[in-house]
C-alpha cells in the first residue's frame, strides 16, 4: 500500500484552523487535547513555528501527546473552575493529529466529510453573529412602529371624539370660538403696534398721493358743459383713463381684497419689513401654530369628510329611487359638509333663517369660492347646479350626482345649456324637491362686489331665495382665483390661514314682477344682495376674468361717454348757421 504523503503546509494551518473552531465552540463531541507544555504545543502548530518534516518528527518522538482525551462540556468545565480555585492559568488545548493529504492537495473523502460540519458551524456561528447584531435593530424598528400607531390611534380618537362626532349631531364645544376670540385680541394688539410703528415712520410728503374722486364722471363734467371749451377741459378726461388703465373697477375684483391692516400672514403683506421684535415673535409663534399644529388637523379632518363625502354618496346611489335614499342622501351630505367645516376652522353665522330656502324654489347667491357650497349645506340641503370641473372638484361631482340630482354642465356647449335650463323647470314644478343652488355670476369674485347676473335662471319662473355671503378678510382670504391656484393649492392657503369667519343672510323671498323682464329681474336681486352684504354692485360680466371684451360693450361705453359729454343732445340743438 502505498504511503499518503505528508500534508502541506496550508492544508495543516486549514485542519488547524477547523480544530480551533470546534474548541471554540465548546461541542461535548471535540476532541482536546489539555495540559500541554507551550514549547510541545507549538509543534502541533506546523503552519506557524516549524516546518512540517520537523513538525512530523516531533509527533513521532511524543506518542503519548498525541492520545486525545475527549472531554465534555460539563467536565471541561468542572477542570476549568478547579484550574482558576489554584490560580493556574487554563492553557491552550494541543490539535488533534492531522491525516494525511490526498494526492490532489486535499483532504481524503472520509476526513473531508468530517469536516464539513465545522465549516457548516463556522457558516451558522457567521450568520447567528449577524442575526444577533441584526435583532436589536428590528427590535427598534418595532418599538418605533408601535409608538407610531399608538400616536396615530390617540390622535385619531381624540379628533373622532372631539371634532368628528359633534359635528355630526350639531353640536359645538366652543373650543373654536374660544380659538376665535384669542385671535381676534393677538391681530388687534399686532394692529396697534403696526400703527404705532407708522405713524411714527409717516412722512410729510404722504399726503400728496393722488385718490380717486368718489363722485361719477356725469357730475364732475356737469360744469363743463356750460362754458366754452377751454384746453385744460381736456385734463380730466385723460385723468380717468389712466386711472383706468392704472386700476381699473373690473379686473381687480378678479384679484385677493387688499387688508386695511396686516393679520400676520405672509401672503397678505408680500412686502413684510421688520417692526420690533416683539411682533416678529408673534409672527414666528403664529407660524408655528397654522403649520404644526392647524395644518395636520385640518388635512386629518378634510381627508375624513372628503372620502365620507365620495363613499357615502356611492353607497347611498345604489339604492333605488324614494323617501330613505333621499333622506340618507341628506345625511351624507349635512354630516360631511359639517366635517368640512370643521377642517376649515370655520366659524359661520346666519341670519335670518325664517327666510331659508324652501323645497321647489331657486336659491341665489354671490360666488366667491367653491367652499361657498360646503357653507351653505352645512345649514341645509340643495341641489346643485354649476360648471363642471376636473381633478379633485370633479371626483366629488362625480360621486355627488349618485345620491342627489345634481346638475353639472359646460357652459361652452350650447346643448348642455338647454338641457340644464330643461331640468331646472322640472325641478321647480315638483315641491317635494330640494331647492336648487345657483350662482348666478358664473365665477368667483373676491367678495367686494357683485357683477352681472346671467338671466337663465330668472327666465325660469317660480320663488327666488336671495342669499348674502360675505367673508372677513382678516382672518383668511376665500377668494378662489382659479386661473392662478388649483384646487388642491387653493384649500392649502385656506388650511394654512386663521380661520374662515362667514355671515350668511337669507333674504325674503322674491317673484317676477308684472312687465318685469329677466334681466330686470336679475337686476333687481342682485341690488338686494349687495345691500345686504355691503357688496359694490357692477354692470359688468364675470366672464371678462377671462374672455375678451365684446365689441357691443365697447361701443355701449362709447355711446354713454358721448351722451354725457353732449349733455343729453345739445349739440343737435344749435342753429344751423352757426358755423
Amino acid at each position: 500500500m502505498a504511503r499518503p504523503q505528508e500534508p502541506s503546509q496550508g492544508d495543516t494551518h486549514a485542519a488547524h484552523e477547523i480544530g480551533e473552531a470546534r474548541l471554540l465552540r465548546g461541542s461535548a463531541g471535540a476532541p482536546l487535547l489539555l495540559d500541554q507544555p507551550e514549547s510541545q504545543l507549538r509543534t502541533r502548530l506546523p503552519g506557524r513555528s516549524l516546518p512540517p518534516a520537523q513538525a512530523l518528527a516531533r509527533r513521532r518522538q511524543h506518542p503519548r501527546q498525541q492520545q486525545p482525551c475527549a472531554l465534555g462540556a460539563k467536565e471541561l468545565s468542572g477542570w476549568s473552575c478547579a484550574a482558576r480555585r489554584k490560580r493556574r492559568p487554563l492553557r491552550r488545548c494541543s490539535l488533534p493529529s492531522l491525516p494525511p493529504a490526498s494526492p490532489h492537495g486535499r483532504l481524503p473523502p472520509a476526513e473531508a466529510g468530517r469536516g464539513e460540519p465545522a465549516s457548516g458551524s463556522g457558516a451558522a456561528a457567521s450568520r447567528a453573529s449577524g442575526e444577533a447584531s441584526a435583532a436589536p435593530a428590528a427590535l427598534g424598528m418595532e418599538q418605533l412602529l408601535d409608538l407610531l400607531l399608538r400616536l396615530f390611534g390617540f390622535w385619531f380618537s381624540a379628533v373622532f371624539l372631539l371634532i368628528v362626532l359633534p359635528s355630526i349631531f350639531g353640536v359645538s364645544l366652543g373650543i373654536s370660538e374660544l380659538y376665535l376670540k384669542v385671535l381676534v385680541k393677538t391681530l388687534e394688539w399686532a394692529t396697534l403696534r403696526i400703527e404705532k410703528q407708522r405713524e411714527a415712520q409717516r412722512l410729510p410728503s404722504s399726503n400728496v398721493i393722488i385718490q380717486r374722486d368718489q363722485t361719477t364722471m356725469e357730475k364732475a363734467i356737469a360744469g363743463l358743459r356750460h362754458g366754452d371749451f377751454e384746453l385744460s377741459d381736456v385734463f380730466y378726461f385723460c385723468k380717468k383713463g389712466y386711472e383706468a388703465i392704472v386700476e381699473d373697477e373690473v379686473t381687480q375684483r378678479f384679484t385677493s381684497e387688499e387688508l386695511v391692516s396686516w393679520n400676520l400672514l405672509t401672503r397678505t403683506n408680500v412686502n413684510f419689513h421688520y417692526i420690533s421684535l416683539r411682533l416678529t415673535i408673534v409672527w414666528v409663534i403664529g407660524v408655528f401654530v397654522r403649520y404644526c399644529l392647524l395644518l395636520p388637523l385640518r388635512v386629518t379632518l378634510a381627508h375624513i369628510g372628503i372620502l365620507s363625502m365620495i363613499c357615502g354618496s356611492t353607497l347611498v346611489g345604489q339604492l333605488p329611487n324614494g323617501e330613505t335614499k333621499d333622506w340618507l342622501s341628506d345625511l351624507v351630505h349635512l354630516t360631511c359638509s359639517r366635517i368640512l367645516v370643521r377642517a376649515l376652522s370655520g366659524n359661520i353665522y346666519y341670519h335670518n333663517k325664517e327666510n331659508k330656502p324652501k323645497k321647489g324654489g331657486i336659491c341665489v347667491a354671490n360666488h366667491t369660492s367653491p367652499i361657498d357650497v360646503i357653507i351653505l349645506t352645512n345649514d341645509g340641503c340643495y341641489a346643485m347646479v354649476g360648471q363642471a370641473h376636473g381633478g379633485l372638484m370633479g371626483v366629488i361631482q362625480r360621486a355627488t350626482v349618485k345620491a342627489c340630482p345634481h346638475v353639472w354642465f359646460e357652459r361652452s356647449e350650447m346643448k348642455d345649456r338647454h338641457l340644464v335650463t330643461k331640468r331646472l323647470r322640472e325641478h321647480v314644478a315638483d315641491k317635494e324637491k330640494l331647492p336648487i343652488l345657483i350662482f348666478p355670476e358664473g365665477t368667483c369674485i373676491n367678495n367686494t362686489s357683485v357683477m352681472m347676473f346671467k338671466k337663465g335662471s330668472f327666465e325660469i319662473g317660480g320663488t327666488i331665495y336671495p342669499v348674502a355671503i360675505k367673508y372677513d378678510p382678516q382672518f383668511g382670504d376665500a377668494f378662489w382665483n382659479s386661473s392662478k391656484h388649483g384646487i388642491v393649492s387653493y384649500l392649502l392657503r385656506i388650511m394654512t390661514s386663521w380661520a374662515i369667519v362667514c355671515h350668511v343672510w337669507y333674504l325674503p323671498p322674491v317673484t317676477r314682477e308684472e312687465g318685469e323682464d329677466a334681466v330686470q329681474f336679475a337686476n333687481r336681486v342682485k341690488s338686494a344682495i349687495a345691500r345686504q352684504g355691503g357688496l359694490t354692485e357692477l354692470p359688468w360680466d364675470g366672464g371678462l376674468k377671462r374672455a375678451k371684451v365684446k365689441e357691443t360693450f365697447k361701443e355701449e361705453e362709447q355711446k354713454n361717454y358721448s351722451k354725457m359729454i353732449i349733455g343729453n343732445g345739445a349739440l343737435s340743438s344749435r342753429p344751423a348757421d352757426s358755423d
